[in-house]
């Protein structure tokens, strides 16, 4: 999702996920601690630990949460084994899905995504048919209740510290970094005095499908939301472009 609607399609997400906060921190915790299974406790070591750390502070979660999650990952503490699992598939109007899973029982989660796929009239595919359209990537909202961003400011700081694009939209600055990249450009803004309200990874699309379509669109955002509010999914991502007329009719 990118273009003019970029901003409109992520506050639309952003709206879903202020709704299930506790869901969120679920999500981040179990990000950290794969992160620190994978790839080692020490985040200056380990690019997606630092990206994860970086996003769960974003969420505003305790620091002591965090290092709980880390040392189950090294295996310092016991918890629960989860299991990372991607699903691709279609929706309304031929748009590329790939769902990211967190599990402890795959059964289960093949059968849930499975489930939302048929009832919404969305095509499960096979492995690989859509993830060679995503790329992952960072991305950094800069928003202020106080007035627009300064978005000259947002673009020098974001470019010099090896940011790959920067888009503003009715005040706000939306930064899009390398994965590794993301936690050294959002510090940059941050000290540049610019308003980070939000840091994660994410999985960008290389090409995208315009809908133009209100029941079409409706099908999409259903679609992707019913993915979104099981249990065991991290992140869904589609490559969708609706505009931002659309997004607000659909939002009211």
């Amino acid at each position: 999702m990118a273009g003019h609607s970029k901003w409109a399609n992520i506050k639309h997400r952003k709206a879903a996920q202020d709704t299930k906060r506790a869901k969120v921190w679920t999500r981040l915790i179990r990000e950290v601690t794969i992160a620190a299974r994978e790839g080692g406790g020490d985040s200056d070591a380990n690019p997606r630990l630092r990206a994860a750390v970086l996003t769960a502070r974003s969420a505003n979660m305790p620091n002591d949460t965090v290092e709980k999650a880390i040392k189950r990952g090294t295996g310092d503490m016991d918890g629960v084994i989860y299991e990372e699992i991607n699903y691709e598939g279609y929706g309304p109007a031929g748009v590329a899905i790939l769902v990211e899973t967190q599990t402890d029982n795959k059964n289960r989660t093949a059968a849930e995504v499975r489930h939302v796929f048929t009832k919404y009239n969305g095509k499960l595919g096979s492995t690989g048919c859509v993830s060679y359209l995503f790329t992952r990537k960072g991305m950094i909202l800069l928003t202020s209740e106080e007035g627009p961003v300064d978005v000259e400011t947002a673009m020098d700081a974001a470019i010099e510290n090896g940011a790959e694009d920067v888009e503003e939209n009715d005040g706000s600055v939306v930064v899009t970094t390398a994965m590794e990249d993301l936690h050294s450009v959002s510090t940059a803004l941050t000290e540049a005095g610019l308003p980070v309200s939000n840091a994660e990874l994410i999985m960008e699309a290389s090409t995208e499908v315009e809908i133009t379509d209100e029941k079409e669109a409706a099908g999409v955002l259903r679609l992707v939301g019913m993915l979104d509010d099981l249990d065991d999914v991290s992140s869904v991502s589609a490559n969708f472009d609706i505009d931002a007329e659309l997004m607000a009719k659909l939002d009211s």
